[in-house]
């Protein structure tokens, strides 16, 4: 073939490669973004969950030990950008379930919270899909604390 008759391709792979970076790079970042939110809800619960078990032990009585321990969740889900709801964190205490504030007993905090993934467009509906995160966090009251 002569010269002439091919097609000038001059500068067409610095188009190609910008189209190409773009249609890689745009669903890329909406990953990143989305793990980053997700991990953060992670990193909220735990946090909660901790605070929360820590608030329990050092309340003064059963009666305001639960109010502490959801106080506190929600101020650390607040902190982290976490929507935070009371029945999203669950108390339970072994051996014995009616007196969590005597010696040896094992209080467990379970906090649950679910995350929006970011930037969803009201196009695909009304409800924004989440994803679920949980943590559990068991604190040991102690053998040798006093029975409150």
């Amino acid at each position: 073939m002569s010269r002439h008759g091919r097609r000038d391709e001059a500068g067409s792979a610095l188009i190609e490669a910008v189209w190409l970076s773009i249609l890689l790079l745009v669903p890329l970042v909406y990953v990143v973004l989305a793990v980053f939110t997700v991990q953060r809800a992670a990193y909220g619960v735990s946090a909660a969950a901790e605070a929360a078990g820590r608030a329990f032990t050092l309340a003064p009585d059963e009666g305001t030990a639960g109010q502490r321990a959801r106080a506190a969740a929600a101020v650390a889900l607040t902190d982290h950008g976490v929507d935070a709801a009371p029945e999203q964190v669950t108390i339970s205490c072994a051996p014995d379930p009616r007196n969590c504030l005597a010696p040896g007993s094992v209080i467990t905090v379970l906090v649950d919270a679910s995350v929006d993934l970011p930037l969803m467009p009201d196009v695909l509906g009304p409800v924004t899909p989440t994803i679920a995160v949980d943590a559990e966090h068991r604190l040991p009251y102690g053998t040798f604390r006093e029975d409150r």
